[in-house]
C-alpha cells in the first residue's frame, strides 16, 4: 500500500515513512471518522507525536471549499480532542450563528464567493476577534505577511505538517 492510500480498516495505520504531511492529516481524519471516540484517540496518540491529547469545550471552526480537506480536518482535530464544525464557504460560516462561540477559525484564503482573508475582515469589522489560522495552496510571502499584520495567528501553506497546525489551533485556543 502507498502513501496515503487506504482500503480496507485492517490496513488503516499510516504509513511512517510518509513524505507528505498532509497524508498523515488525511489518516488521521479517516481513522477518527472509523473508530469514534477513545479509540480514535489513542490511535492519535500513537501516529499524532507530542501532541497533548485532551477534550476541549471550545469549538474550532474550519471554513475551506475542498470537502477532502475539510473532512480530514474535522477528522484530526476530533482525533486530537477539539470540538469543531466545518462549513463549505465564508458564508455558510457567517449564516451558522457560530461567530460568537468560535474559539479559534481555520479557513482556507481562496474560495469561491468571500474569501477567507474577507471572511476575516468582516469579522474584524463587526467586532468578532477569532483568532484566525489561514490555510492557502496559493499565498506567497507578501500575502502571509499582509495576513499576519492584519492580526492572523498563523498563515499555513498547503501542505502543512498536522503537527505544527494542532500547536497553533492550542495556541490560538489560550489566547
Amino acid at each position: 500500500m502507498g502513501c496515503g492510500q487506504l482500503s480496507t480498516r485492517r490496513n488503516l495505520l499510516p504509513n511512517a515513512a510518509c513524505s507528505r504531511p498532509n497524508t498523515l492529516v488525511m489518516q488521521a481524519g479517516v481513522l477518527a471518522s472509523l473508530y469514534p471516540g477513545i479509540v480514535a484517540r489513542v490511535l492519535a496518540r500513537r501516529y499524532l507525536p507530542n501532541m497533548v491529547i485532551q477534550a476541549k469545550a471550545k469549538l474550532v471552526a474550519v471554513v475551506d471549499d475542498d470537502e477532502l480537506m475539510r473532512n480530514a480536518l474535522h477528522g484530526l482535530l476530533k482525533a486530537a480532542g477539539y470540538s469543531s464544525r466545518v462549513f463549505a464557504s465564508a458564508e455558510d460560516f457567517l449564516s451558522s450563528g457560530l461567530q460568537r462561540t468560535t474559539a479559534c477559525l481555520i479557513a482556507d484564503v481562496r474560495m469561491p464567493g468571500m474569501s477567507g482573508l474577507e471572511l476575516f475582515g468582516k469579522l474584524n469589522d463587526d467586532h468578532c476577534g477569532i483568532p484566525t489560522i489561514f490555510i492557502t495552496a496559493h499565498g506567497g510571502e507578501k500575502m502571509r505577511m499582509e495576513a499576519l499584520r492584519a492580526g492572523a495567528a498563523e498563515f499555513l501553506t498547503k501542505p502543512f505538517d498536522n503537527t505544527v497546525l494542532l500547536q497553533h489551533v492550542r495556541a490560538a485556543l489560550e489566547t
